[in-house]
């Protein structure tokens, strides 16, 4: 019986690598302009302009402005697509270009999709209720029903490529864009696939869900000063500020990147899901599961606790959030903990739920790249409660060789992944 917490690989010595990583935040609707902004301390958070917030507790999101779809998709699929579908082909467009996959010689029925969603939809079901409520049933698009589906962002991407292999979109709240990565690296593993187009991806920053974090409690409401209202791990935090994004990568096992050439970015080393059985909202206040969780994917990895050289935080800027990972980092890394950076860039591009952890594994990769790590903008005051190195406020020199990213869901769901420096 597995008593892992997650479920066991069926071969986990097939080495699978990233080749291709594409990203959308509010700073930039590309990896090379996203991360550019976020080393220079940028923040991506404003207030709501698209809708009328003005009676709403929270004013403030990270929304990505200036989208025009029709750049990367017809007219009609511009119409037809909500902006989590939209972000998602636009990131996976990014991802498969840099990979440098040529569909010509790829067998299309071993390269699946695996882009996860928390929300789905969620700005095409408000648009189409309002239709409904105002004008009945002639006004309401069925259309539009059916791309509010989760699982239409997968498949619109599957269809855009003409990819048939397995196509599937996982759901684990905040936790989803890392739990998708880690999915698509199982099908990898148990030989499903040689390609897996994977990822995260959120575009709901409606009235609606506003209120939902607002009401919880969750989201800030800093809303004279936008631009510093996302403070993880500072003692003057008072929550998070919701965005929206995407994060996509190509995964690929290694004998398949090898044989064409590609370039390896970065490979897989270990991924864990647990659940705190606590609260639908709150954490587990001691950090239990998201111990376990890291334990696990580090265990995975082989490596030693003192191998990761850079964390890349869940960080909401909530209070009992950041408290909670700081707890679980040191009980999981020891005094090592002390001396391995983290970094929470929800604080320059808000919170995108579905997006987070792919976004987080994308600057990962980059970090890999660049030797430099993202700092945690807005740190003002210290926490007792929260004692690490959080990188404050600005980007620092740094060789990582291995980093570790963090995604917790509402209700306690969990992911860990864990990628190194690819070395033949």
């Amino acid at each position: 019986m597995n008593t892992n917490g997650h479920s066991p690989a069926a071969n986990p010595t097939r080495r699978v690598v990233i080749t291709g990583v594409g990203l959308v935040t509010p700073l930039g609707h590309d990896l090379s302009t996203s991360w550019a902004q976020m080393a220079a301390g940028k923040s991506g958070t404003s207030a709501i302009t698209h809708w009328d917030a003005t009676e709403f507790p929270t004013q403030i999101n990270a929304r990505v402005n200036d989208w025009e779809p029709g750049a990367y998709m017809d007219r009609k699929e511009a119409r037809r697509t909500g902006r989590a579908t939209q972000f998602a082909y636009k990131a996976a467009l990014d991802a498969v270009r840099m990979a440098g996959l040529d569909w010509e010689q790829e067998d299309r029925r071993r390269v699946g999709v695996e882009i996860g969603l928390a929300f789905g939809g969620w700005d095409i079901v408000e648009e189409e209720s309002a239709k409904l409520a105002e004008g009945g049933p002639r006004r309401f698009n069925p259309a539009n029903g059916v791309a509010a589906l989760i699982s239409g962002t997968p498949t619109f991407v599957a269809i855009k490529f003409g990819v048939t292999g397995p196509t599937n979109s996982q759901v684990t709240a905040c936790a989803t864009g890392i739990t998708s990565i880690g999915e698509a690296v199982r099908r990898v593993q148990r030989g499903d696939a040689d390609v897996m187009i994977a990822g995260g991806v959120e575009g709901y920053l409606t009235p609606m869900i506003i209120t939902t974090f607002s009401r919880l409690g969750a989201a800030s409401t800093n809303n004279a000063n936008p631009e510093k209202a996302c403070a993880p791990f500072s003692g003057n935090r008072d929550g998070m500020v919701v965005g929206e994004g995407a994060g996509v990568f190509v995964l690929e096992s290694l004998e398949h990147a090898q044989a064409r050439g590609a370039t390896i970015l970065a490979e897989f080393a270990g991924y864990a899901l647990s659940e705190d059985a606590y609260d639908l909202v709150a954490p587990e206040p001691t950090g239990t599961g998201a111990t376990t969780c890291m334990s696990l994917a580090l265990a995975e990895s082989g490596l030693a606790a003192n191998d990761i050289d850079w964390i890349v935080a869940h960080g909401t800027g909530t209070l009992l959030n950041d408290t909670m990972e700081t707890a679980a980092i040191k009980r999981v890394f020891g005094e090592a903990a002390y001396a391995i950076p983290v970094t929470s860039i929800k604080s320059s591009i808000g919170h995108s739920m579905g997006a987070a952890g792919a976004q987080s594994a994308a600057v990962l990769v980059k970090a890999m790249q660049e030797d430099r790590i993202l700092p945690t903008i807005n740190y003002e005051i210290p926490d007792p409660a929260c004692d690490l190195d959080y990188v404050p406020n600005h980007s620092r020199e740094h060789r990582v060789d291995a980093g570790l990213c963090n995604g917790f869901g509402l209700g306690g769901q969990n992911a860990t992944l864990i990628l190194k420096r690819f070395v033949a």
